[in-house]
C-alpha cells in the first residue's frame, strides 16, 4: 500500500508537470520543476515489477519508456559505440534519451560488471541533469548495490546521486508471489525422458513443419522453426556471448526450448552469470521456456545468494499458467527512440 500510494503521488506529479509544461510553452521561459523519481527496493518476486507495469501503462506520456536494467545497459553500449566519433559518446547519449524519455523505467537495477558502474554514474548524472525522471525497482538498497566490486569507491558517488535524486522505498513482505501457481504439464522437465517429451512437445508446437539447424547471431540452435528455438546450454551459455545476444534470440523467438541446464556450482560460474543474463532476458520478453534441468530448479544453486534467488524465483513465475499467456514482448526500439 504504501509503494502504490508513493506511485499514486508520482503519478499526479507527473500529470501536472505535464499540464503546465504544456501551459508554460510559448508563453514563459519559465518551466515548472521537474518531479522527483522513485527507487524501489526488496525480495524477490514482491510484486516490485507488476507495481511498475501497472503504473507505467497508466501514465498518459508518450515520451517514457520501461525496460529491464540488462537491457538497458546493453543498448548503452551500442549507442557510445555508435557514437564513438562524437568527442563525448556517453553525454552525447544522454541528450538523445533525454530528447526521446522523459520517463525512463529500470526493472531490476543490478550492478556486477566494473564497466557498468563506471558508465553509470556519469549517465546518471546527466539524465537527471537534463530532467529525465527514473523509476527503478531492484532487489538491492542504494548502499547494497556493486558490493565488493572492482574499484567500487568509485561508484559511491553514483549511489549517493541516486539517494539524492529519487525517493527511496523498501518494499517489504515475505511471500514470493512468482511461487503462488503451477501449471499440471511442466514445461522444465528433471528425468531420463526429458530429451523425448522436449522432441515430442517442439514437434506438437512446430505443427510438423521442417525445422532445422540454424545461426542466431553467432549462436548455434539446435533446431528452430516459425517461432520456436531449441539450443544446449553448452551452446547458449558456454561461449563468450552477453545480453545483446540474449536480446536478439529473445526479439525472434516467443519460444525457446533449452536442453542440459546443469547445477550451477563454483566450478561453472561463468555459465551460471551467463544462464542468470538468459533468465532476465527472457522473462522480461515473455518468452516461453522449456528447459531440462540436472536438478530440480528450486535445488538449481550450490549457494544461495541474491542474484540466485532471483532468478530462481523468475523461473518459479515462467512455470505458472498466468506467465505463459503473456504476450510475447517483441521490444524492437532503441534507447533514442529509433526503430531497430
Amino acid at each position: 500500500m504504501r509503494a502504490i500510494e508513493e506511485l499514486e503521488t508520482l503519478w499526479q506529479q507527473l500529470v501536472e508537470f505535464k499540464h503546465k509544461r504544456d501551459q508554460f510553452l510559448g508563453r514563459s521561459l519559465l518551466s515548472p520543476l521537474v518531479p522527483q523519481g522513485l527507487y524501489i527496493w526488496g525480495g524477490v518476486g514482491r510484486g516490485k515489477t507488476f507495481l511498475m507495469d501497472g503504473f507505467y501503462y497508466c501514465l498518459p506520456y508518450r515520451r517514457k519508456r520501461r525496460i529491464h536494467f540488462h537491457n538497458f545497459m546493453s543498448e548503452v553500449h551500442q549507442e557510445m559505440s555508435r557514437l564513438s566519433d562524437t568527442p563525448d559518446p556517453l553525454m552525447a547519449l544522454a541528450d538523445n534519451i533525454a530528447h526521446a524519455t522523459r520517463l525512463l523505467c529500470l526493472d531490476e537495477l543490478h550492478v556486477d560488471d566494473i564497466a557498468d558502474a563506471m558508465i553509470l554514474g556519469r549517465l546518471l548524472a546527466a539524465l537527471f541533469k537534463r530532467g529525465v525522471v527514473l523509476l527503478i525497482t531492484s532487489n538491492f538498497p542504494p548502499d547494497g548495490l556493486y558490493p565488493n566490486g572492482l574499484q567500487r569507491q568509485n561508484f559511491l558517488p553514483a549511489i549517493e546521486l541516486l539517494k539524492q535524486e529519487l525517493r527511496v522505498l523498501h518494499f517489504e513482505g515475505s511471500r514470493d508471489y512468482r511461487l503462488l501457481q503451477k501449471i499440471r504439464d511442466p514445461v522444465f522437465l528433471v528425468s531420463r525422458n526429458a530429451e523425448h517429451a522436449m522432441e515430442s512437445m517442439f514437434l506438437r508446437l512446430s505443427m510438423g513443419v521442417h525445422a532445422e539447424s540454424v545461426e542466431v547471431g553467432h549462436i548455434r540452435a539446435r533446431l528452430a522453426v516459425r517461432e520456436i528455438v531449441w539450443f544446449d546450454f553448452r551452446e547458449l551459455c558456454g561461449g563468450n556471448h552477453d545480453q545483446s545476444d540474449y536480446l536478439q534470440i529473445a526479439h525472434r523467438y516467443p519460444t525457446v526450448f533449452l536442453s542440459g541446464v546443469p547445477r550451477m556450482t563454483s566450478e561453472n560460474a561463468a555459465e551460471a552469470r551467463r544462464f542468470a543474463w538468459l533468465i532476465d532476458v527472457l522473462y522480461d520478453n515473455h518468452v516461453k521456456l522449456v528447459a531440462s534441468f540436472e536438478v530440480l530448479p528450486e535445488n538449481l544453486y550450490e549457494a544461495h545468494e541474491d542474484e540466485s534467488g532471483r532468478i530462481v524465483s523468475r523461473l518459479a513465475e515462467m512455470q505458472t499458467q498466468r506467465y505463459l499467456q503473456l504476450p510475447h514482448h517483441n521490444r524492437g526500439v532503441s534507447l533514442t527512440g529509433r526503430d531497430v
